[in-house]
């Protein structure tokens, strides 16, 4: 069996500590300028090269507020109020998804109003971008030990020793398989070819929502928190729950009310007679 002894430290200089978990988000973010920029090239206009690394930065400067004051406010609140610092200590980890999520939508509005963009716009063209960030950050939770499964006795039952001396479910690396690679697959493919506006944002929310669901069941619930109610429903699935019922809504809406005009987006079409008229000519 398995025990959990990695050192989170991947490279020490002195009094300088590279940490395994901030590395894990520069992979993340280095995939999504990659996968990003790959996009931007064959959209015919609809979206620039230039404004790919702009556009990573606000989604980065949203993961990182958004996830560090989610975290606290969702599930360290009393500990924050304690210690006002730990905000920044970004580095013993604790980010939270959901603050995250929060962080970069807020990001995506302001980012969208200076490219002339519409806000489902912003979203639908890096949701399929956002699972492999997700997953590299599961295996930076990996590395730290924490957020592991519950107690099991299945085969690959691993020992974390911040959860004790009774092996359990490695939890976080079943959210980056579901959450993270399965996620990034299905997206990737659907959003490959147009598709009416919000309904890539909309898979995006419920697949992510349905694989956290469910991987909260072998989740090791937060200590201060417990269940919250009906002795199994945990805060991740509390915070999920909207996710699920936002997805299905956005895709119905989608598909009843923003059908494709001739294989295309009318906001898309808007936008490149405006702003890519030699794209627009063939649009036209």
């Amino acid at each position: 069996m398995y025990v959990h002894d990695i050192d989170p430290i991947a490279l020490q200089l002195g009094p300088l500590k590279v940490y395994w978990y901030g590395l894990m988000y520069l992979v993340g973010f280095a995939a999504g300028w990659v996968l990003m920029s790959y996009r931007a090239k064959r959209s015919n206009g609809l979206w620039q090269v230039e404004h790919v690394s702009d556009l990573l930065f606000y989604i980065a400067l949203g993961v990182i507020l958004g996830g560090r004051i989610g975290s606290m406010l969702f599930y360290h609140f009393d500990a924050w109020l304690e210690n006002p610092l730990q905000l920044f200590k970004v580095w013993d980890g604790g980010m939270s998804f959901h603050g995250g999520l929060l962080g970069v939508l807020i990001a995506m509005y302001f980012y969208g109003k200076k490219i002339n963009k519409s806000f489902f716009q912003m979203t639908d063209f890096i949701a399929p971008m956002v699972p492999l960030g997700l997953a590299a950050g599961r295996v930076g939770n990996f590395i730290n030990g924490e957020l592991y499964g519950r107690v099991t006795d299945v085969p690959w039952a691993m020992v974390f020793p911040q959860g004790g001396e009774l092996a359990r479910h490695p939890s976080m690396l079943y959210e980056g398989a579901l959450e993270g690679i399965l996620l990034f697959i299905a997206l990737w493919w659907y959003s490959a070819k147009p598709r009416p506006r919000m309904a890539v944002s909309g898979l995006f929310l419920l697949g992510y929502g349905l694989a956290r669901f469910t991987v909260e069941f072998f989740r090791e619930p937060d200590s201060h928190l417990g269940f919250i109610a009906f002795d199994w429903l945990t805060m991740g699935q509390l915070l999920t729950l909207p996710m699920i019922i936002l997805g299905i809504a956005f895709m119905v809406y989608a598909y009843r009310c923003r059908a494709l005009v001739d294989g295309m987006n009318t906001d898309d079409r808007t936008y490149m007679q405006h702003h890519a008229p030699v794209a627009s000519e063939q649009v036209k």
